[in-house]
């Protein structure tokens, strides 16, 4: 790793290397990752599989011993869920956190159970009845990624993630089941699961997070979800048409498989506000000779290391006590890429720069930034060279 180097001439300041350089695909001035405790909930559309149930065996009718015909399904319609979670963030793009989390789907149809009946012949069955609820405690692990350097520059900042958990799921069985029609088109048996029941559950994750600018800490989330479960048995019974209950035993249904859309924020506790810019300075004589600071990169890097912020906060000190009017910021790049290319990283790293001196307290509209790419080397070099000192931003106050 090239960490950035510092060295003091008349009015110009480089910035050294620290102990560890960020990759691109992790801290930006733009979208930092999250760094301690932080606070999330999201809610949205829940689609559940269709489950697979087996009456067992082990009493008479529906749950006897043969074997044949004792599949049925329960199908439900489209429901909501959402989740809430506290969590730690590590700084370097890893979150782990503890969920809790609910889902609500009512019931659309039940089909199966050929030939099953108590009383009269069995038939179809009319629509579902009742509602599938799902709640339960998840431990999840994230990570969170970082646009790359030669990704296209999105209008708004943008931290993409993934990540995964496993935990423990609680389903609710709410009067779940059906009527089914008998041989002179009547309602016939009636099919109920009324339980409650736990399992492991496990889920992937998959979201965008967009930081709040207006909101230090603040990120609105859009986020893809699945949670399954292993196969559970419930209770349950079938009813005559006249509300006798000749049979109960144990209805041994499939694994919930849930594909869930949310919106959600996160709030990342204690994050610093950016620092509020100090009063107007009292102009002062202008300097004869314009001060300029020099912040190097790593080859195909942007982001800035500790050492490189210190500079930074040093060029805006000045720039407030000296009453500097205007502040020029201009990114370059080596040679070891095309043209194109070195002139869009030039443009990150000099965004990368002016972010900073804005948090630092300067006001955006003093600030002028440009990109040359590959087109002002401090060291000419053949095309294909990746020469250090040409990968660098230039500060000056005038």
């Amino acid at each position: 790793m090239l960490a950035t180097t510092l060295f003091m001439a008349p009015g110009v300041a480089m910035a050294q290397s620290a102990w560890w350089t960020p990759p691109s695909w992790l801290a930006t001035p733009v979208a930092q990752p999250v760094t301690g405790l932080y606070l999330s909930g999201g809610a949205g559309w829940n689609h559940a599989d269709k489950r697979n149930a087996t009456s067992d065996g082990g009493a008479n009718g529906f749950f006897d011993a043969t074997v044949g015909n004792r599949q049925g399904s329960f199908k439900f319609s489209e429901g909501w869920g959402g989740q809430v979670a506290v969590g730690w963030g590590f700084g370097n793009g890893l979150r782990a956190e503890v969920e809790g989390n609910f889902r609500d789907n009512p019931t659309s149809n039940v089909g199966g159970w050929s030939s099953r009946g108590v009383g009269s012949t069995s038939g179809n069955f009319f629509s579902g009845t009742g509602r599938m609820r799902q709640y339960g405690v998840m431990v999840n692990g994230y990570y969170d990624f970082q646009l790359p350097a030669w990704f296209p520059n999105m209008p708004i900042p943008v931290v993409p993630y993934v990540g995964g958990g496993v935990g423990w799921i609680w389903t609710d069985l709410d009067n779940v089941g059906g009527t089914r029609v008998n041989s002179v088109g009547r309602p016939g048996d009636t099919i109920t699961v009324d339980d409650t029941a736990g399992a492991f559950g496990y889920q992937g994750i998959a979201g965008l997070a967009f930081p709040i600018p207006a909101v230090p800490g603040l990120s609105l989330t859009a986020e893809y979800r699945y949670l399954g479960t292993l196969q559970t048995k419930y209770d349950g019974v079938v009813r005559t048409a006249s509300g006798q209950v000749p049979t109960r035993g144990k209805f041994e249904i499939d694994g919930a498989n849930n594909h869930s859309a949310m919106l959600g924020l996160r709030y990342a506790l204690w994050t610093p506000p950016a620092p509020v810019a100090a009063p107007p300075v009292v102009p002062q004589a202008p300097q004869a000779v314009a001060r300029t600071y020099l912040v190097f990169f790593d080859w195909d890097r942007y982001n800035l290391t500790d050492r490189a912020r210190q500079i930074i906060t040093e060029a805006a000190q000045n720039a407030r006590s000296t009453g500097s009017t205007r502040i020029e910021v201009a990114g370059h790049a080596d040679r070891s890429g095309t043209p194109q290319y070195n002139m869009g990283l030039s443009r990150r790293r000099a965004d990368a720069v002016a972010a900073e001196l804005v948090r630092q307290g300067i006001q955006r509209s003093e600030i002028t930034v440009e990109a040359f790419g590959e087109s002002r080397p401090l060291v000419p070099t053949a095309d294909g060279v990746r020469e250090p000192q040409n990968r660098r931003v230039e500060i000056v106050l005038r």
